[in-house]
């Protein structure tokens, strides 16, 4: 399809566009989006003629007056599509490059208003691109086993048909409707599809066994299209069809991670078979990379024969994983359509279809087409995915298994591409997002688990203590029994082990007791510490007088917030008593000469 300036009114302005359009396409080979600005000189051109009527004839891109127009144009696009969808950008940005393109030519006027409008800044975002998640792994599973099994019912009738047309000989010879003389024929190159459509009789009268062969298990054979269902039957018994084909694409994808375009793109004479393994040449159009890769070969798994299980399911017990396997399996089950179709040399995906004039074609595969599409090969092998059914999921799944692999390093799972591209592109799908959320929760529970562990905090002892009730709490006999004689009276408090001390090197006396006994973890307080913990609560809001806030939250908030904490458990009743002690002398604090220097800085 082209575009026609004569289907509209602006047709100097479509014949403008439209030359710009067949010179870019020639020289930079475009193919999948030629029809991008096919599009937009459409949706232009019908624009015009809308807006502007009868003048519209008038229209040139010589002719700065259409600079509104162009801009209403712009403006107007996201008018028919969905909120944030990219083909407004898309359409905007492919006319603007064909004006660009125009202006480049001094012998082609360009009025330099539209010139520099297409040259300016865009008027419209890029969109939002949806990123495609990966399939689950259950999914993948399936999708693999799937392919497996299609790879072998691929293998078995096309066995099953050649052996059949052996059996047969010439239809003119034998009977126009008897399968082994049509698929002999077929075979041989001596009939047509043609032929075959001109010499059957009536659909009606052809034999049961012909009738339920060109309509399949459980099909219905239309009169009026039986004579095709037949001989797309035929030619589907002796070659590889397009949804035959769907499964080598899924195990290529698979075994390599490479992406559909790069497994579907590799001919015989990139192939290089190793003692164990593969090399393969692979082109990737849209990056421009072409990259020489070698699959290794696992370790043997066993005969490589279908075994059937109880429930009656085929159980494939060949190599899942391995390159060579697959591209072997390729290479024998296309051999004789890639004999068939020799001007076809860049890739092993070669199909037989019989078109609408009863013509056969053995050409490249087009995966997607209506009826053969992926989704159909799903439909057919009874797999079910939830989702977006597209195959560029399994480039997705292959990466998470990579990134799960290597524990998340990008660098080990981007190694066919850059790690913005994963970061940005790979790394959006549910799994790694989930794994990415435990290895971040995974992390902030190590820290908080070392921050507990750190926590500087005195043990409490809220009853009066006995030796029993000390090695309940986990303190050594030895720890007890001096706690309990006073050996270890720090003053607030009572140390388990002052020679290791969290604030002194292992093996040195303690330098800053008493004044960080309450955020020690070495530190126990019992109920006979309550008159020295008053008294150390006097020195602390003392210095909350004499200290800014900020300097006196570094350097005694954790202990002022653990005493204020230990203070709200006592009664009224202990607290009374502890003050009579301080009232009556029989309480003192002793601090260090330092506890009354404070500095500022």
């Amino acid at each position: 399809m082209v575009v026609d300036p004569s289907d509209f009114r602006c047709s100097m302005l479509a014949m403008q566009l439209a030359d710009e359009w067949v010179e870019y396409v020639a020289a930079t080979a475009i193919k999948g989006s030629a029809g991008v600005y096919r599009t937009a000189i459409n949706r232009l051109c019908a624009y015009v003629d809308k807006v502007l009527g009868p003048t519209a004839e008038e229209a040139s891109l010589s002719d700065p007056g259409l600079f509104d127009t162009l801009v209403d144009w712009e403006l107007s696009l996201p008018e028919d599509y969905a909120p944030g969808s990219t083909y407004p950008g898309v359409f905007a940005s492919a006319l603007r490059v064909l004006i660009v393109r125009r202006d480049d030519h001094v012998d082609r006027l360009v009025a330099p208003e539209l010139a520099r409008l297409a040259g300016g800044p865009a008027l419209l975002g890029s969109g939002e691109k949806r990123e495609r998640d990966e399939f689950e792994r259950q999914e993948k599973r399936a999708l693999v086993r799937a392919a497996w099994q299609s790879v072998h019912a691929t293998r078995q009738r096309l066995d099953k048909g050649w052996a059949w047309a052996e059996r047969g000989s010439h239809p003119g010879r034998g009977s126009w409707t008897s399968i082994a003389d049509l698929l002999w024929g077929l075979a041989h190159e001596e009939v047509t599809p043609d032929d075959i459509r001109q010499q059957l009789p009536h659909a009606r009268e052809w034999p049961p066994e012909l009738q339920e062969f060109a309509s399949g298990p459980g099909g219905v054979l239309v009169s009026k299209v039986a004579r095709r269902q037949l001989c797309c039957k035929l030619i589907a018994t002796l070659y590889p069809t397009t949804l035959d084909l769907h499964a080598f694409r899924v195990l290529l994808m698979d075994a390599t991670g490479y992406t559909s375009e790069e497994v579907t793109g590799f001919g015989e004479k990139e192939i290089e078979f190793l003692p164990k393994g593969v090399r393969l040449t692979l082109l990737k159009n849209r990056a421009g990379l072409l990259r020489h890769r070698a699959f290794r070969d696992r370790a043997a798994r066993g005969d490589l024969t279908p075994e059937g299980d109880t429930e009656g399911r085929l159980t494939v017990n060949w190599p899942r994983r391995e390159a060579s396997e697959v591209v072997r399996q390729l290479l024998d089950l296309t051999a004789r359509t890639r004999a068939k179709a020799p001007h076809v040399t860049d890739t092993l995906f070669v199909r037989a279809t019989v078109r609408g004039d009863f013509t056969v074609l053995f050409d490249r595969w087009i995966p997607e087409v209506k009826g053969a599409s992926f989704g159909s090969w799903l439909d057919m092998m009874g797999v079910e995915i939830k989702g977006d059914r597209h195959i560029g999921r399994m480039r997705k799944s292959v990466k998470v298994e990579k990134a799960i692999v290597t524990e998340g390093r990008i660098s080990a799972a981007a190694d066919d591409h850059t790690e913005e591209t994963f970061a940005g592109h790979y790394a959006q799908g549910t799994t790694l997002r989930i794994l990415s959320g435990r290895t971040i929760a995974t992390a902030q529970q190590h820290w908080f688990d070392k921050a507990l562990d750190r926590i500087d905090g005195p043990t409490v002892v809220s009853k009066e203590a006995d030796h029993g009730l000390l090695t309940d709490a986990g303190l050594s006999p030895e720890e007890a029994e001096d706690i309990m004689t006073g050996q270890l009276d720090m003053g607030v408090s009572h140390c388990k082990n002052p020679y290791q001390s969290p604030f002194s090197r292992p093996g040195e006396l303690c330098a800053v007791a008493p004044l960080r006994c309450l955020e020690c973890r070495n530190a126990w307080i019992l109920p006979s510490n309550l008159p020295q913990l008053l008294l150390f609560q006097d020195h602390l809001e003392r210095l909350r007088v004499r200290l800014n806030p900020m300097v006196f939250t570094r350097l005694w908030g954790q202990s002022w917030v653990n005493l204020r904490a230990v203070l709200d458990d006592r009664t009224d009743e202990e607290l009374a008593r502890a003050h009579k002690h301080i009232e009556a002398g029989q309480a003192v604090l002793d601090l260090p000469l330092a506890a009354n220097t404070e500095f500022d800085a």
